[in-house]
Order: C-alpha cells, then sequence, then structure tokens
C-alpha cells in the first residue's frame, strides 16, 4: 500500500531501530514484520509470547522521534495482540481506538466484542467506521449496496460512540492500493476520497477537544 516492498530497516546503536519511511521528508514512517522477512511469501508462524515480544520491540525499541501520531493497525478480533498494546502502552496517553466493520451483520458481531474489550480496557473508543458500505461504479458513479447497510452506524449508536461514516468498494481505491499511490492526490474530487477526508477531520476534532478540556483542567 506505501510501496516499501523490500525495504530494510536499519539498527542504530544508541537509537534502536529507524523506522522506514516513505518519503526523504519523513513525514511518515513505518514499522512492519514485513521489512523482517526473508520473503514476502513467508508466513509468520509464531507462538503467543514471540508475538508478543515483537510487538513490545516495535512500541519501545523504535525510534520514533517526536511524532504528532502513532498508529497501530491490529487484526481483527480480540487476541493477545490487543492486550500486548494495551499492557505496553500503560504508561502513556493513549487518544483511543478507531473500530472499523463492514456493514455484515457477523462482521458488526466481532466488532461488538472489541467494543466491550475498549470498554473493559479504559480505552476510549473515538468512533466506528463502516468500511466496504456499497459499490460504486466507475463508468457512472452510483453507489450501490451490495450487502447490507448501516451496520456500523447502528452499532455506534447502540454503544453511545460517534459514528465516523463510510467507505465504499471502490475500484479506484483498490488500484491505488495494489499500485502504492496516494490515493487522495490522485482522486481527491471523488466522493470517496471525501468520505476519507471527513473522517480524517473527526478524528482530529476529536483529539483537538479532548487537549481543549485537559488544557482548561
Amino acid at each position: 500500500m506505501l510501496g516499501l516492498e523490500k525495504k530494510d530497516i536499519h539498527q542504530s546503536p544508541s537509537q534502536g531501530w529507524i523506522p522506514v519511511y516513505t518519503s526523504p521528508e519523513q513525514t511518515l514512517g513505518v514499522m512492519s514484520m514485513g521489512f523482517l522477512l526473508n520473503n514476502k511469501d513467508d508466513p509468520v508462524v509464531w507462538r503467543g509470547p514471540k508475538k508478543n515480544a515483537m510487538i513490545k520491540t516495535f512500541l519501545t525499541d523504535v525510534f520514533w522521534q517526536d511524532i504528532d501520531y502513532l498508529i497501530i493497525d491490529t487484526p481483527p478480533g480480540t487476541s493477545d495482540e490487543h492486550i500486548t498494546v494495551m499492557e505496553n502502552l500503560k504508561n502513556v496517553t493513549v487518544d483511543g481506538a478507531v473500530l472499523v466493520t463492514t456493514p455484515q451483520a457477523i462482521a458488526v458481531g466481532d466488532v461488538r466484542r472489541e467494543l466491550t474489550f475498549c470498554k473493559r480496557a479504559g480505552l476510549k473508543v473515538i468512533g466506528i467506521l463502516e468500511n466496504m458500505c456499497g459499490f460504486v461504479c466507475p463508468h457512472c458513479s452510483e453507489c450501490t449496496n451490495i450487502f447490507s447497510h448501516g451496520g456500523g452506524e447502528t452499532l455506534a449508536e447502540m454503544g453511545k460512540v460517534p459514528f465516523l461514516g463510510r467507505i465504499p468498494i471502490d475500484p479506484t481505491l483498490t488500484q491505488a492500493v495494489e499500485n502504492g499511490t496516494n490515493f487522495i492526490t490522485a482522486y481527491q474530487e471523488s466522493a470517496t476520497a471525501q468520505s476519507f477526508i471527513r473522517i480524517v477531520e473527526k478524528i482530529v476534532a476529536t483529539e483537538d477537544a479532548s487537549m481543549d478540556i485537559t488544557d482548561k483542567s
């Protein structure tokens, strides 16, 4: 997605691992298990303790520098990975979690359990995002709901958390992801790109509001 295949990570004796950057300006740094594999087709067949140790390494031994945001992309479900992330972030301020679901009832059920996990762990839920919500025709731009519709919004209402928005199935988005192209730049006028922008604005606004409350206290 980010055009970083076959990139290598480097280790500094004094600073730890150095992230792989997407541009010379170093505006976006990335750390992934993919950088540590000899072959991109190699599976990661690890038991829990080894996975947990690697997650801890990514969080504590990487020289992230002075960043604005640290985004952790976790697998679906409520597994050891989520618990390990929370344990290793307990000494820092976490803005919250963004939960992603597709509209189908079975997917919403999984994310409902994620929502319960966050509440029990004391992790604020910034909001719920509904992905793959409808198909955008590349010829007429009409959006057809080939799956169900509204599952994410209903879950947000039930859980009393913000609903961030919907991202449709868009062939141009798929192509951009596969080619490592910046979709927002290439298709900034499309409805899908505008959906992304509105969602990010809502997330940033949530963080800004939290900072204002902290400043006033």
